[in-house]
């Protein structure tokens, strides 16, 4: 068989095999990425490469190999969910750094954690001024969460003690010109309603708009147009 051929065979096979094997192991390995994490997607993103490439080799032991990987993982993964021990071994346990203001040496050099890795991460997240944090934990995923002081964190809404306005999540009415009528209905109005409120922005007809959001909570109607750079908020009763 042509070596082109086969190369086309065993890379949809092994792209098979993978995606077969990546849907067994669940969303852990691309939501939240620890170090070990890291070295088995590699691993077996090597082994799935080699089987599609290496024409020296027969394809069977590749898919061993792909096979008990996978298990290996798997496995862990449900240790790590049944004991606290193994979490901690294979995946890892969070680490404050900062506690009540306080920058903690001993714990930030057991882990090679230098200050300047500190500041860029609370950088990443909007905070410039070090004093103003209370606790950071550095998480197993290498994600630093950070508690602020007091005087420091944002007011809510209870702090100013207003109103909330209602929660829950916004409903695509019109998407790529088309009326969705499973989210009219969802969002507990119907198409005599928005043929109303896209008249009022001037819209006769669905096909004009791009996306039309519905957040039942605020009440808010939002469309975008499809031409470039228009686009209308309105809020209705």
């Amino acid at each position: 068989m042509n070596e082109g051929l086969v190369v086309v065979v065993r890379s949809i096979i092994a792209f098979l095999t993978l995606l077969v094997f990546a849907r067994l192991l669940g969303k852990q390995l691309v939501s939240q990425l620890t170090f070990f994490d890291y070295v088995m997607g590699i691993t077996i993103g090597s082994i799935a490469a080699t089987l599609s490439v290496d024409l020296e080799s027969r394809a069977w032991p590749h898919w061993v190999g792909l096979a008990v990987w996978t298990i290996a993982v798997l496995a862990i993964q449900i240790a790590s969910a049944k004991s606290n021990v193994a979490a901690k071994v294979f995946m890892g346990e969070p680490v404050v750094v900062i506690s009540k203001g306080k920058l903690l040496e001993d714990a930030m050099g057991r882990m090679r954690y230098t200050a300047g890795n500190l500041l860029e991460q609370l950088r990443n997240q909007g905070i410039f001024d070090i004093s103003t944090v209370e606790f950071a934990v550095m998480e197993s995923d290498g994600q630093l969460s950070v508690l602020l002081k007091p005087e420091h964190r944002p007011a809510t809404v209870q702090d100013l003690a207003l109103q909330p306005q209602k929660g829950g999540m916004s409903a695509q009415l019109i998407y790529d010109g088309q009326v969705i009528p499973e989210n009219l209905q969802a969002a507990g109005v119907d198409d005599a309603w928005l043929t109303r409120q896209l008249q009022e922005q001037g819209i006769n007809n669905a096909a004009e708009v791009f996306l039309a959001s519905y957040h039942p909570g605020s009440q808010t109607l939002y469309i975008d147009r499809y031409e470039d750079g228009i686009s209308t908020t309105t809020k209705h009763p």
